[in-house]
């Protein structure tokens, strides 16, 4: 018998293409030539998406660094670590990185809860980070199989706790 307070991890799948996402044919259709075109350039930046977050993730790295000494005004730093986690999420799910996606917008929706920072925020925050992490090292795409479920089943308790 399951616990009614056990939770469950959520995981989202988005449309991995431009045509998924958007209306074909009737009034406010895209055009379908441009949308295919949309769709190359997406496919070519691909390669690159891997770089870019790795890149995110320093970001994200310094600022908790920052955030973890003390130094500074805390919720700027905790502004920084949202704008950067956002941009995350929103081209992860676009480059196959589903995980990314949804770790993204755990710590988000953490940072949004924070009113206060001490050391149970700060570590909270950390553990997401590491989440990135683990997930841009072994390139976990989509949802990252039963790894993946374990990574979020443990942010959803993190985030409970705020």
């Amino acid at each position: 018998m399951s616990d009614d307070k056990t939770p469950q991890a959520q995981v989202i799948n988005p449309p991995q293409t431009l045509q998924g996402k958007v209306e074909k044919g009737g009034p406010g259709a895209v055009d379908l030539e441009a949308l295919a075109a949309a769709e190359d350039v997406i496919a070519n930046l691909a390669d690159d998406y891997m770089d870019w977050v790795r890149e995110d993730l320093v970001k994200l790295e310094k600022a908790f660094e920052t955030l973890q000494s003390g130094e500074g005004n805390a919720m700027d730093i905790l502004e920084e670590v949202f704008q950067v986690s956002h941009d995350m999420k929103g081209q992860g799910g676009s480059f196959g990185y589903d995980l990314i996606t949804a770790v993204g917008d755990h710590l988000c929706r953490l940072v949004e809860k924070m009113d206060s920072v001490g050391p149970r925020e700060v570590e909270m925050v950390r553990i997401h980070i590491d989440a990135m992490r683990v997930i841009i090292t072994k390139e976990l795409k989509g949802d990252g199989g039963d790894e993946g479920r374990q990574l979020l089943m443990g942010l959803q308790l993190v985030g409970d706790k705020v």
